[in-house]
């Protein structure tokens, strides 16, 4: 999908004013994905006048199309990625210390079917990296991988080491798992609950440190200029050029298109969809015992089915795409998911009326020729080049990386762009807690007793829902919401407020509604995006946004087109007759606040 489409009533926004006010910087950043916005923060940290832009919203391409893992990827030592194994469970374990609002220990469980299988397929597959006859990997397997996967996790005991237990212990726990299997082997990972609202953290990481950070979403690269990049705002449709002593090219699968418009052709990216749907089967949620059922399926496909956010996530597929075509899960894929929660769980019904959300991405990854998808490297390199025919502006591409790593990738790819500018580091971000993970209380009874502390104006119950949203940030909402005039709780979803929602448009870069449903709440992820409840955000984000009747009208049909096309919802784009009315003096305070 696409914004083509420009509203109407489009204006300058005061994001892209104040790259227009100074169109020049140390480093571009062009492509704000996880590892885009990672290194903005990082370099903004270091004092460096930087500028991010993005096509889209922020951590809307392969960023938002993730299984929301931070995971170690055991897998990996098959594919001998040793290296990319110990600095993925390091980095697991560090988020875990520095976004716990976000970032959570989930129990991992392998099902086991037999004892030895595998034993002579998988040295074979890792010596040609060839995927062969899909063998399920046994008992003695998986230990031996699992042993190795601990030697890289320890860290202060950050998470436990792996279990294994037998039969009849593991059917008492998933006693709908199938009959046949002899053993489960428990280890530790972690999820991220709302990627996209950790993304939006680091952007405000990144901007509270000084003038010298700019950024503007839906503003994006077309071309060179000269020592420049030529933008173009997609709301409005003025182009403009910035220049920059190093542009960065964060991307991610779209690395090789971005180089050829900026004039230097390469080939690099090779990157695989992946789907993934979302169910409401509380059965299934119930039979996961509270953590991820990750196997291997019958085609050698490493899978995954987990409870997340109350609903179950299941995926992935890893096929062949071209990311110049959109990326849907399609029917075909979601009859794979429905026949691999049938492998694990063969009682359980799994229909399509249960589908609240699906969603597809494409992963950065390099060319891999005719190597098996699943043995592609998952880990990543930085590439420079010329810049165009500049003999000033040096140039950095990305290649690779996944959100595991981020924190870890930015910093390098910071300190190569450092070194270009004849600068170092000063700041690290080892230890530097992020957004709503600073000063956040790890206990329960931590949790309560700050929750109590900051609930004076909102109550208890109201402090809860914020906190549990935006970790330690809620006492800035919380601030906000006693200053907001009229703030009420919506009437199709009271967990949220009128305040609240005025707050993400006017304080997180809000530009389409799209952006208010899919990635500022997590309402239509979870199934929550009914008529009445699109009704409602798309007024009160209009209200608080000061959108006229045409340009909301425009807004309503680009967002349904957008759910219908690429996350099967369906809704109305035509305004209620009796929509409720919209305050412009409130949506001009609140654009001022």
């Amino acid at each position: 999908m696409s914004t083509e489409n420009t509203p109407v009533d489009a204006q300058t926004r005061a994001d892209v004013q104040s790259i227009l006010d100074r169109p020049s910087a140390q480093v571009l950043i062009i492509g704000a994905g996880i590892n885009g916005i990672g290194t903005f923060r990082d370099l903004a940290l270091q004092g460096v006048d930087v500028v991010l832009v993005e096509r889209g919203d922020y951590a809307s391409g392969a960023s938002s199309a993730s299984s929301h893992m931070i995971h170690g990827g055991v897998r990996y030592l098959e594919n001998g990625e040793f290296r990319l194994v110990k600095e993925s469970v390091q980095e697991r374990n560090r988020l875990m210390k520095l976004a716990p609002h976000y970032v959570k220990p989930l129990p991992t469980t392998i099902p086991i079917f037999s004892t030895f299988s595998g034993i002579v397929s998988a040295p074979l597959r890792f010596l040609t990296h060839k995927q062969g006859k899909p063998k399920e990997r046994g008992a003695a397997l998986i230990k031996l991988g699992l042993t190795g996967y601990d030697s890289f996790s320890r860290d202060g005991g950050t998470v436990p080491r792996h279990r294994f237990v037998g039969h009849k212990k593991t059917m008492q726990k998933f006693p709908k798992l199938r009959p046949d299997v002899k053993y489960t082997a428990t280890y530790y990972d972690a999820a991220v609950e709302n990627p996209e609202r950790l993304a939006l953290d680091l952007v405000q990481d990144a901007l509270a440190t000084g003038s010298h950070a700019r950024t503007a979403n839906y503003v994006e690269a077309i071309g060179a200029d000269g020592d420049g990049v030529l933008l173009r705002d997609t709301l409005t449709g003025r182009t403009f050029t910035v220049t920059a002593d190093v542009v960065v090219n964060t991307t991610g699968p779209w690395t090789d298109e971005t180089n050829r418009a900026l004039g230097e052709a390469t080939q690099w990216m090779g990157g695989t969809k992946g789907s993934h749907i979302v169910l409401d089967n509380q059965e299934l949620f119930d039979a996961c015992a509270g953590g991820e059922v990750f196997f291997e399926n019958n085609d050698g496909r490493i899978v995954l089915i987990y409870p997340l956010n109350g609903r179950v996530l299941v995926g992935t597929t890893d096929l062949e795409a071209d990311v110049n075509e959109p990326s849907v899960c399609t029917e075909e894929e979601v009859d794979y998911f429905f026949a691999l929660v049938k492998h694990v769980f063969p009682t359980i019904h799994v229909g399509r009326e249960q589908i609240v959300y699906r969603y597809a991405g494409i992963r950065p990854l390099p060319g891999h020729g005719d190597t098996a998808p699943g043995f592609v490297s998952r880990d990543y390199r930085i590439e420079q080049t010329p810049f165009a025919k500049s003999t000033k502006t040096k140039q950095l591409s990305l290649v690779g990386g996944k959100w595991t790593t981020f924190r870890a990738l930015s910093e390098h790819l910071a300190n190569d762009t450092l070194a270009l500018l004849g600068k170092t580091r000063t700041v690290q971000t080892t230890e530097l807690q992020i957004g709503g993970g600073k000063g956040y209380p790890t206990t329960a009874s931590g949790q309560s007793q700050w929750v109590k502390r900051h609930a004076d104006a909102l109550g208890e119950a109201r402090m809860r829902d914020l906190f549990q949203r935006y970790g330690t940030k809620a006492a800035e909402v919380a601030e906000f919401l006693a200053s907001y005039e009229g703030d009420a709780p919506l009437a199709s979803l009271p967990h949220y407020s009128t305040g609240e929602i005025a707050y993400m448009a006017t304080r997180e870069h809000t530009v389409h509604l799209a952006d208010m449903v899919l990635r500022r709440t997590i309402v239509a992820f979870v199934g929550g995006l009914t008529q009445p409840v699109f009704d409602e955000l798309a007024s009160v984000t209009a209200s608080a946004l000061g959108w006229s009747d045409a340009r909301l009208a425009d807004e309503r049909a680009l967002a349904v087109e957008t759910l219908r096309f690429l996350h099967g919802i369906e809704l109305e784009a035509a305004a209620p007759a009796a929509a409720p009315a919209r305050n412009a003096e409130k949506a001009t305070a609140a654009s001022a606040a």
